[in-house]
């Protein structure tokens, strides 16, 4: 392989120097690979890049990078974009996250305007003095640090933190005192995964450990292992509480996620086996078990009984299932004698789908979701009496239980032209107030917004939701630039939330759509089902008809319509444009799965083949060959412009990914228009870091816009 390299980068020099003087992308070698798939055979033209460790790879990327830093610089309205973000952000006095309430003190990661990320702080009630805790700041390299989770004990004496670095998410748990503010000795890395709880006598914490934080090596997410740490001590010596290797007596795979955690009054522990699926595999033991050597582990609940979540109250279990309800029900069994099957259905399905469960110390609360908008209702464990939670707005909504000794609750909601507000709601008064924790915000604009809540026919006559927001003074002639995204993965729902990105664009005078393709959950698990594995077009062909519609309405035109899929919708967007190429003027491809039937070899594809399929099934492999973007490029082809996204330090999608998507497209447009790869080397999947997050977004909105022929972000002449 390394003569081979030489030989790559050898051509790919001459070819840049070559290209240097005209406006044609760097080439990319081509090195054919053929694999058979069930009798199919396969050309892969850019395995090579794949070896992302490999310095001919790494100085490939670093020339594309380049590229497209020298054709973006040169969009006007890309610094302004930044600036109006930079605006936007201002306005709000400081943003609140995480809030947690251990022993009458609240904990929570708050950002100021000025900053980039947030500082960790605690106060005692929820209007106490403030005070500060850590501030991750940056590295001795200027490299930014991000804090991204923390756990405080039940005494609210300790707190355990993650710390990761320029987005990478992989991050290094400390461990701080709370009233001296000191940090205890111990750092354990990696932990991507948030420690799961602390134990009720606080002198230590769950958590889950990888094997290593390489990103590009398969053992990445392989054999993790929940342990039990004891603050202090030497964290090598930690207690391992659950693995494959420790487990070898049960049903435990490689890429399974291993999570170990308390129920919230501490009467037992569960063992889950984490993925990417959103049904429950998982075991329970009496919490009294936890350092025993071996705990004896009981089946909770399975796969096939179809339980997403759940909480427990006692020896009570409540839980939430789609079994013989596509909506979901809940349902109530016992750890004293668990039997899924014949639980008593507490909340039957309704016409609307139960999204989540939690508990206060008297109520089991759930919210329900039409798609758009959220409802929320209580119900009293002693007589199970059910009363809607009354909400000062319809939106999104998430609620927030402090604690199981309580029946405090804090609200979250937000709408599309609805800044994210929060309540303070007891499930005695029944009455949401404002909480101190609110920050009240006016962004310019919104009042402008209309938004529009429509369902559009798809390829099969199935009709798909699809929210448009635009300025009250649009007209519908098909000028209008018009920016539309969609996911469409998971069942995760795309419901309202407001966004300072979609309010920048709107006062562009961009019509925003957000589509709602099968593949999420909007109208619940048959929905979700609809754009899983060998149903995946669904996803992708509605997101067309989402398109065809906007354009036969004249809300828009080929000329001026964007497309945008970001992780899981790399899928959405790359199959989009290769199957209709002629619907777009430009593409985003951000931080993208573009080559599903490669995925598997990536750290994070193990996990996701339960969402997309494996190679390892014929009639998954053949579904993951058409939802791959990178394998439907074909020469010769008018492609809008397209700009895909990798981040280095990403460690769900690796940046090979877009990277092929970008080569092969490079090779394969005849249209004229650019396609570029955007290296994102201060970046992963995302980044919390403001700075760095403005950039990058403007940076991919002034490309798209340009391409659409917004006129305020046309190239500045040389």
């Amino acid at each position: 392989m390394k003569p081979l390299l030489i030989a790559i980068a050898t051509v790919l020099l001459m070819s840049v120097t070559f290209q240097a003087g005209n406006a044609q992308a760097p080439a990319t070698p081509k090195v054919t690979v053929i694999d058979m798939y069930f009798g199919k055979p396969v050309t892969d033209n850019y395995r090579w890049l794949e070896n992302i460790n490999d310095k001919t790879v790494q100085d490939w990327f670093k020339t594309q990078h380049d590229y497209t830093k020298g054709i973006i610089d040169r969009i006007g309205g890309r610094d302004s974009l930044v600036k109006t973000l930079e605006y936007y952000n201002s306005l709000k006095p400081a943003s609140y996250n995480g809030i947690t309430r251990k022993n009458g003190r609240y904990f929570y990661k708050k950002t100021l305007p000025n900053e980039t990320v947030g500082k960790l702080y605690y106060r005692i009630g929820d209007k106490g003095k403030e005070i500060e805790l850590y501030d991750a700041g940056s590295d001795e390299k200027g490299k930014s640090r991000s804090i991204t989770y923390f756990s405080p004990s039940e005494d609210g004496k300790k707190i355990a933190f993650g710390v990761a670095e320029g987005g990478a998410e992989v991050s290094t748990i400390y461990v701080l005192d709370v009233d001296s503010k000191k940090l205890y000795p111990e750092k354990i890395y990696p932990s991507w995964f948030s420690v799961s709880g602390w134990s009720p006598d606080n002198k230590g914490f769950i958590y889950t450990l990888q094997q290593n934080a390489d990103k590009s090596s398969m053992e990445f997410l392989v054999d993790t292992r929940s342990l039990y740490h004891t603050v202090g001590t030497d964290a090598s010596k930690d207690i391992e509480l659950f693995s494959r290797k420790k487990n070898l007596d049960m049903p435990v795979l490689p890429e399974d996620l291993c999570f170990v955690s308390y129920t919230e009054d501490f009467s037992y522990i569960i063992a889950v086996l984490g993925g990417v699926n959103n049904d429950l595999n998982c075991f329970f033991a009496p919490a009294k078990e936890l350092m025993n050597n071996k705990i004896q582990w009981k089946r909770l609940f399975k796969k096939e009984d179809h339980v997403t979540s759940f909480i427990a109250k006692g020896d009570e279990i409540y839980f939430l299932t789609y079994t013989n309800a596509p909506k979901y029900k809940i349902s109530q069994t016992s750890f004293t004698s668990v039997d899924v099957a014949s639980a008593k259905v507490v909340i039957p399905e309704g016409s609307q789908k139960i999204e989540s469960i939690t508990r206060s110390k008297d109520y089991l609360l759930y919210n329900t979701s039409d798609g758009i908008n959220s409802h929320a209702f209580q119900v009293r464990f002693d007589n199970k009496k059910s009363e809607e939670v009354p909400l000062p707005f319809s939106g999104t909504l998430y609620m927030n239980t402090l604690d199981i000794t309580s029946n405090d609750v804090l609200l979250y909601l937000t709408s599309w032209t609805r800044p994210a507000s929060i309540y303070n709601y007891n499930t005695s008064t029944k009455k949401p107030t404002l909480s101190p924790w609110n920050s009240k915000v006016t962004y310019p604009g919104i009042d402008n917004i209309v938004v529009e809540e429509v369902e559009v026919p798809s390829h099969d006559g199935t009709m798909v939701p699809v929210s448009i927001m635009h300025k009250k003074t649009l007209k519908k002639d098909g000028s209008a630039v018009c920016f539309m995204t969609g996911y469409g993965a998971y069942g995760s729902s795309a419901t309202p939330y407001f966004s300072i990105y979609t309010l920048a664009l709107i006062n562009k005078g961009v019509i925003v759509a957000e589509t709602h393709p099968r593949g999420g959950s909007e109208k619940g698990e048959s929905w979700y089902k609809a754009g899983y594995k060998t149903t995946k077009p669904n996803t992708w062909k509605d997101f067309i008809a989402c398109g065809e519609y906007l354009v036969k309405s004249n809300y828009t035109s080929p000329a001026h319509l964007i497309g945008e899929g970001t992780s899981a919708g790399g899928i959405l967007i790359g199959r989009a444009i290769t199957e209709r190429p002629d619907l777009f003027a430009a593409a985003i491809s951000n931080v993208s799965c573009s080559n599903a039937l490669r995925f598997e070899n990536t750290p994070n594809g193990p996990n996701n083949a339960r969402e997309f399929g494996t190679i390892k099934d014929s009639a998954e492999c053949m579904a993951l060959y058409e939802m791959d973007a990178f394998q439907h490029v074909t020469d010769a082809t008018k492609y809008p412009a397209v700009l895909c996204v990798g981040g280095m330090n990403d460690p769900r999608v690796i940046a090979w990914q877009p990277a092929k998507f970008a080569a092969a497209l490079q090779s394969a447009t005849n249209s004229g228009k650019p396609v570029l790869l955007q290296v994102n080397y201060d970046n992963g999947h995302f980044t919390e870091d403001k700075k760095v997050a403005y950039r990058n977004f403007a940076t991919m909105y002034a490309f798209a816009l340009w391409q659409a022929g917004h006129p305020e972000f046309q190239p500045k002449q040389k």
